[in-house]
Order: structure tokens, then sequence, then C-alpha cells
């Protein structure tokens, strides 16, 4: 069991002993998951938190009233992503996170996750860093959905995210940026 996505990720923010490495692999499970399957429902508990190997999610949350889907974020390969509310709280989800394409992930328990973190401290550091990432992202995003008009979040994702665009359905990006299927096919001229 080797994963050298895994290493070569972490190794961005904190460099590994083979030693090291082999410790926080042991925590993993590898799971692999089928186009439209989900990883996590509403009103489930949340057992993981999912680093992607391979393939593509999106997080969404569905009004129980409307029955609208609001698409929280996309991931792909070498991201993380989860409710992580329902994770890391122990509660049920409130958001589910589907398959948009055959998905592999290495799947990480918070029970796990302490032990990680206690018995290799300065992994620390490295979950630090990502979640101020997430959270940077976050609050970026917010101020774009408050902000910016349709067509300069579009140019937005266009520039952040270029690999994605190729790899998402147009109905999916247009509800992720907030605008028609008609007003995305406008801006993508």
């Amino acid at each position: 069991m080797t994963y050298p996505k895994l290493r070569q990720h972490i190794e961005k923010l904190v460099p590994l002993t083979d030693e090291e490495f082999a410790f926080v692999e042991q925590h993993f499970v590898c799971r692999k998951f089928k186009k439209h399957q989900f990883m996590v429902q509403p009103g489930e508990l949340v057992p993981y938190n999912y680093f992607l190997l391979s393939g593509l999610t999106k997080l969404v949350y569905t009004d129980e009233e409307t029955e609208k889907q609001h698409i929280l974020a996309f991931a792909m390969e070498d991201w993380w992503d989860n409710d992580f509310e329902a994770y890391y709280t122990r509660t049920k989800a409130t958001l589910s996170m589907e398959c948009l394409e055959d998905t592999e992930a290495l799947c990480l328990s918070l029970d796990n996750f302490n032990a990680l973190r206690t018995g290799l401290p300065k992994i620390d550091r490295f979950f630090l860093e990502k979640v101020m990432a997430g959270f940077l992202a976050g609050q970026r995003r917010i101020l774009s959905l408050m902000t910016s008009s349709a067509q300069e979040r579009y140019k937005q994702f266009v520039a952040q995210h270029p690999t994605l665009l190729q790899r998402l359905p147009k109905t999916q990006l247009a509800a992720y940026l907030g605008v028609s299927r008609e007003t995305l096919s406008r801006l993508d001229l």
C-alpha cells in the first residue's frame, strides 16, 4: 500500500521521511466510487474525510422546501472535500457529495485523523495550511457571489480552474455560478 499522490500532496507543505509517510498512509483506506454514487448523503453520519486520487465530485446543499440544489464546491484529484461540519462534529450531514466521474479516494476517519495528528505532530502544520486555504477560498467565493456579476464569476472560475472547466457539464457549472444554463451559454462565447 503506497500512495505517491498523497505523499506529493503533503510534501508540498511538510517534508516527510519514509518512516513518517509509512505512518501517515496506514491511517487511510482507499475506496472506489462509481459515477453518480454518493460519498456523503444528507441525514447520514460522515465517517471519512476524502482525499481524491482521481475523479470529480460535487458538494451540494438541497433546499428541502423548493428541492433546489445549491452547488457549494467541486473537487478533483489532489483535493480534499466533504461535509466538514458533519465530519468534525460527528453529526448527520446536511450536504451531499456525489461523484460526477468514477472516483478513487483515500478515506480518513476522524479517529485516524486525531491519531495521525497525535502520532506525528508536524502533520498538524499540513492540516492547518489546508484548512486556512479552504477558509480563504470559501471567503473569496462568498464575496464573489455577493459582489461580482455572472460574467465576472465565470471569468474567475475559468482563471482559477481551467482544467476543471473542461470536465464539468454546463448545467453543473451554471448551478455553481448561480446562473441559468442559457445565461452560461451567453457568457461562454
